[in-house]
């Protein structure tokens, strides 16, 4: 029988994140074969071993679940929020399982994100080392130039350190001279894409990421949540386990919906003409 941390264990079986079994493990709330533990890393097995939390036994292990959110900007990325306001759990459906999102975007960000209870899985996907590629689309003051897409390329200074290496590129130009940008970094640090624009001036005023590793939004209406079918789920497992992706297989240009649709122009209404003929008719003289 394998062994297992902990820590793992308690998070595999639904009951919380990592990071809580962890707090919950050096609170002394675990036993393992009546003994307390407190170290998190502490090795159990699962078929053996009898684990329980505040006196009662662990539950069965859950059936793992992959979802995919469009998630729409003004919400927080979180279980709950002591503030009231709206987070990404508030769309999810009413299901079993605990399910905890890959990753994270910020507020003002929207698009795709991942949600399971595979933790393995989560955490591969997750892992700097992984480089999971993740697409956006932004849209930035003032077109970027050759040279200073060039930059970006291969990679800008940020507080946290300099920027690995992306693929960006225009996707379109604006009336007003502003830009859709496609940018694909293979990176998770926290507000990346739009750290790395403000570096070199060109500010990110929308933001949406539509690919994360072989999965894109597709179709998938804002707000709206679905699982994943039988060759996504193979796909992701398959980037998780270090094989190559093609990130770059479909450029998703931002669709025109609203609040992120652009007003179309008024079309100037000329003369109207009457008949077959353009030309302005001749009076007949009395």
């Amino acid at each position: 029988m394998s062994t297992v941390r902990l820590s793992k264990l308690l998070a595999e079986r639904g009951l919380c994140s990592r990071r809580e079994a962890d707090t919950w493990v050096r609170e002394g709330r675990i036993t393992v074969n009546g003994a307390v533990q407190t170290e998190p890393g502490t090795l159990v097995e699962p078929g053996t071993d009898h684990v329980k939390v505040d006196g009662r036994r662990l539950p069965a292990a859950p059936r793992l679940r992959y979802f995919l959110m469009f998630k729409p900007r003004g919400y927080l990325v979180t279980r709950s929020d002591p503030e009231g306001r709206r987070t990404v759990q508030d769309l999810m459906p009413r299901i079993r399982e605990r399910l905890d999102p890959v990753g994270r975007l910020d507020l003002q960000t929207e698009g795709l994100l991942l949600f399971t209870n595979d933790g393995d899985l989560a955490h591969r996907l997750a892992h700097p080392a992984g480089s999971v590629p993740r697409k956006y689309v932004a849209k930035v003051w003032r077109t970027p130039t050759e040279k200073t897409l060039a930059r970006l390329r291969k990679g800008v200074q940020l507080d946290d350190g300099r920027s690995g290496p992306c693929d960006v590129r225009v996707l379109e130009v604006t009336e007003t001279g502003n830009a859709w940008l496609e940018i694909i970094v293979r990176e998770g640090r926290n507000r990346l894409v739009r750290r790395m624009l403000q570096a070199v001036n060109h500010p990110v005023n929308k933001l949406r990421r539509v690919g994360f590793g072989p999965l894109v939004l597709g179709e998938l209406e804002r707000g709206a949540v679905r699982e994943l079918t039988v060759e996504e789920l193979r796909q992701l497992r398959d980037v998780a386990a270090g094989k190559a992706v093609d990130a770059d297989a479909k450029s998703d240009k931002p669709r025109r919906k609203p609040g992120w649709a652009k007003p179309k122009p008024k079309k100037r209404r000329g003369p109207k003409h009457r008949g077959r003929s353009s030309a302005p008719k001749k009076r007949s003289r009395p």
